[in-house]
């Protein structure tokens, strides 16, 4: 149910997209979410001040366009979901919500790539250079929190993350389910150092196409052309054969495991479910001019 990441060029979209997918007070953080953006954006890149004002209004725009063009999507896609849930779901379905959720990324992405290469273009070296060194900063973080301890531990954090999260939706789990849910869980791919070396590579692919845009300086187009492929690549994990196969039997499994879930879930379940989904179908309809 989460969307994934790139960074700096392409953060802003995806900070938008975990605002939607992540946070349960989804009207307070997203009518918040030009600020919020521009925040964490400017904590990777550091905007001077010929920047701060344009990518302002840009950011603005672009949800502006967001609330007009998209949420109301958002609220039919939603809406499937809770027809689905009472007559049980297949893996297909889910694996199609999955591609649904890929191409809403892909057109927020393709709305926002003439502004993302303004902002390319614009930068300065030690921008990226404040870019590179905040994603080596997130990367001591992800190994400090996913690369301690033996498979036991690391199965179990993982564990106890995805019963958070169905939790989110479904309420309390008796123990049979939660038992059921942990062999699902465990039988999912875990390589946490897999992960990380993807991160990596495709956190250096993106400071490579930054400098390349910075020292070339293409025409808008071009540089619009060359971050949408990086964008494509990275929903798409194509940059390694062997990253790509972990995350597509990863996802797989995954899907397999939100299936059992669904179709386990207890009446008094299914209904919780329906009015967690209400609760952002009401916010979406309410952010929606």
């Amino acid at each position: 149910m989460r969307p994934y990441r790139t960074t700096a060029a392409t953060c802003a979209l995806l900070l938008l997209v975990s605002l939607l997918a992540a946070c349960s007070a989804a009207r307070l953080a997203y009518s918040n979410g030009e600020t919020l953006t521009y925040w964490w954006l400017d904590s990777y890149v550091g905007f001077d001040s010929n920047q701060k004002s344009w990518v302002k209004k840009e950011i603005d725009d672009l949800f502006i366009w967001h609330r007009r063009k998209q949420l109301q999507n958002y609220v039919q896609f939603l809406k499937r979901g809770q027809s689905r849930v009472q007559a049980g779901v297949s893996e297909t379905e889910l694996q199609n919500d999955h591609d649904e959720i890929k191409k809403h990324i892909l057109v927020l992405a393709d709305r926002a790539l003439p502004v993302l290469a303004d902002l390319a273009l614009s930068l300065h070296p030690e921008q990226i250079d404040n870019i590179k060194k905040k994603l080596a900063s997130n990367n001591d973080k992800y190994r400090k929190d996913h690369l301690r301890g033996n498979l036991e531990k690391r199965q179990h954090s993982r564990y106890k993350k995805a019963i958070r999260q169905a939790a989110h939706w479904f309420g309390d789990f008796n123990s049979r389910q939660e038992q059921q849910i942990r062999a699902l869980s465990d039988a999912r791919p875990l390589n946490n150092e897999l992960v990380l070396n993807d991160r990596i590579q495709r956190q250096v692919a993106l400071i490579a196409l930054l400098r390349d845009i910075q020292r070339e300086k293409p025409g808008r187009n071009v540089a619009m052309t060359m971050i949408r492929s990086h964008i494509v690549a990275a929903l798409d994990r194509s940059s390694s054969p062997e990253h790509k196969e972990f995350f597509d039997t990863f996802r797989a499994s995954t899907i397999h495991m939100t299936a059992v879930i669904i179709n386990s879930a207890t009446p008094a379940q299914k209904t919780h479910f329906v009015k967690t989904t209400q609760h952002w179908i009401d916010d979406f309809s309410a952010l929606a001019p």
